[in-house]
């Protein structure tokens, strides 16, 4: 098929300017799309990054088989009009209809239970169920793959449209193709960055998939002529449309409500900052006026108000009271100031906070505080009595960035502190896996006066036993005379640990024996407590000349706490899958 004759140098560069935009902007919409599925699946089977590793891996893979399989189509004009609309329904709506799917798979037991009036302290688990949810969980990857089969088919239909314009074999058509496919990925992946990753993941996908059926639109309106059964295409558009309205308003909504389905609790707040997803749940708990408060970071629980109090002063009481002093006192993480708080009850003189996401803190502050909608300002209210404004304190200061590269600014300006508190997120991420390392240890050994103390949150002794004694074998390699490991149960959790180090001298249990009671008064801790928890299971170490040290750039932690929680995360109540979340703008 020939739809000009002889066609001029004009007419030509006009076709050619139409369908490298065309391929380019459908470039961008294929990457984003990837993105959201990528993201969402990690949400759902809740370790993040392997999640979109193997979601990016195999739409590669399916985008192959696509470019194979489009080769059955013989009217290319036809085709790519087509898929452009398949595409952009699957964009648009998969997210939604997986969240629906795995709501309605952790209903059923419930609802199985009321149709048949069982006891309310019944559990139907195991079994069909249990297969069937587990089945719901990889849904984003048949998606994945659909959207990625359907992709690789645009490259080879939009080249064949390209020579039947021509009227001729094109030598360098593939590689003007390529070079369109890779510029319009590249600026998909920088909206990614820019844009899309702080909205509603249903209001991402509304914007790409908009842009997606423009493109199609036009190519559809331009080749009119070319397209058999194009009024069809004109009807499937208008429902695209109208379907993408229903989306927009109505889909953040919706995953709202698919996800209350699957917490523990109910959502009340959420938000997405350009680094994290942040989600805020509360329960009533008896008779107590103040709600329970639980929050998630990228679906992984950071904290109940429930309990945090044993977690927060496990963190800090044995490093300040193994400290000499208490004057200067450093934080990394620790962006909602609940371990901020506890220092301050000892009377410092600066406490220096370095966190990354200047959105997550603004939460916990007035002070740093930009969002001032209704929604913000009362969770605001309640995290503010939580941790009794410790951010508005004039001896807090906090630092916003990355606090591997934030420590050399604090080391140019000589600054040494007492007691360095790492209150970071577990390594589940490779880039959390360098503030696990034994050059970031060191680094922070600079830091820290001669008689000070170090403490590292260090995961749970119990679930991840091989990450948790890494770490410890990391700091020691950091330098540190004396390093230790303790541990305490918090409910929220279970079995968690810490590590703490003295740079030089008496190690912290030695220093802990001097008191007869704690310097600072506390409900929860005693120094019977404290003593106690150093004590570990028998043979708790008995193999731990094979766990290795995390070097920088070994992503050895990262490996022992993945392999550790794939099957256990630890954060949705009976393993449930995690669906994303509304977005509070």
């Amino acid at each position: 098929m020939q739809i000009v004759e002889n066609p001029s140098r004009l007419k030509l560069l006009g076709h050619d300017v139409l369908l490298i935009g065309i391929m380019a902007v459908l470039a961008g919409c294929g990457l984003i799309y990837e993105y959201l599925l990528s993201h969402y699946a990690g949400r759902v089977l809740g370790i993040m990054e392997t999640a979109i590793y193997a979601m990016i891996g195999l739409m590669i893979v399916s985008m192959g088989l696509g470019a194979f399989a489009a080769k059955i189509f013989k009217d290319p004009f036809t085709a790519f009009a087509w898929l452009e609309a398949i595409i952009a329904l699957i964009g648009m709506s998969s997210i939604i209809v997986i969240a629906a799917i795995i709501a309605l798979t952790g209903t059923l037991p419930e609802l199985i239970a009321e149709t048949y009036n069982l006891p309310p302290d019944t559990v139907i688990d195991g079994g069909v169920l249990e297969q069937l949810q587990s089945y719901a969980t990889f849904l984003p990857y048949v998606a994945g793959f659909l959207l990625g089969f359907f992709i690789g088919m645009e490259i080879p239909l939009i080249a064949r449209v390209r020579e039947k314009v021509y009227g001729r074999h094109l030598e360098n058509n593939a590689g003007t193709i390529y070079g369109a496919d890779y510029i319009g990925a590249g600026i998909g992946a920088f909206i990614w960055v820019t844009i899309m990753l702080t909205l509603d993941i249903t209001i991402a996908g509304v914007w790409t998939a908009g842009f997606n059926i423009v493109a199609g639109s036009i190519f559809l309106l331009r080749y009119w002529r070319e397209i058999k059964r194009a009024w069809w295409l004109v009807v499937l558009h208008l429902v695209l449309v109208v379907l993408l309205f229903f989306i927009a308003d109505s889909g953040a909504r919706w995953m709202s409500n698919f996800s209350n389905v699957l917490y523990k609790d109910q959502v009340f707040y959420q938000v997405n900052t350009p680094f994290q997803n942040i989600t805020f749940t509360h329960r009533r708990q008896g008779t107590v006026d103040e709600p329970v408060i639980d929050m998630y970071l990228n679906g992984r629980l950071q904290f109940s108000s429930s309990d945090e109090k044993i977690y927060h002063s496990m963190l800090t009481y044995p490093g300040l009271m193994a400290s000499a002093r208490h004057e200067h006192v450093l934080v990394i993480g620790g962006g909602d100031g609940l371990a901020v708080r506890d220092i301050l009850d000892w009377s410092p003189k600066s406490v220096t906070l370095v966190d990354l996401d200047p959105g997550l803190v603004e939460l916990f502050s007035n002070r740093y505080a930009k969002r001032h909608d209704d929604k913000t300002v009362a969770l605001r209210e309640q995290l503010l009595k939580l941790n009794r404004e410790a951010f508005e304190d004039p001896r807090v200061s906090v630092i916003f960035g990355d606090a591997f590269i934030e420590i050399d600014t604090l080391l140019k300006q000589q600054k040494h502190f007492d007691t360095i508190i790492v209150d970071l997120p577990d390594p589940s991420h490779p880039d959390l896996n360098k503030l696990y390392s034994d050059h970031f240890y060191s680094r922070l050994r600079q830091l820290l006066s001669g008689d000070g103390a170090l403490v590292v949150q260090s995961t749970s002794p119990y679930h991840a036993r091989d990450a948790f004694i890494s770490i410890g074998k990391t700091v020691k390699q950091a330098g540190y005379e004396n390093v230790e490991q303790y541990r305490q149960n918090v409910p929220s959790f279970g079995e968690w640990g810490w590590t703490i180090a003295t740079k030089m001298g008496q190690a912290a249990t030695t220093r802990l024996k001097r008191y007869n009671e704690l310097p600072v008064a506390n409900n929860y801790l005693s120094t019977a407590l404290l003593n106690g928890s150093f004590a570990m299971p028998a043979n708790f170490y008995e193999d731990m000349d094979l766990i290795k040290i995390n070097q920088l750039g070994s992503g050895v932690l990262y490996q022992y706490h993945v392999k550790a929680w794939q099957k256990d995360t630890g954060v949705y109540q009976s393993d449930a899958p995690v669906p994303d979340l509304e977005v509070t703008n």
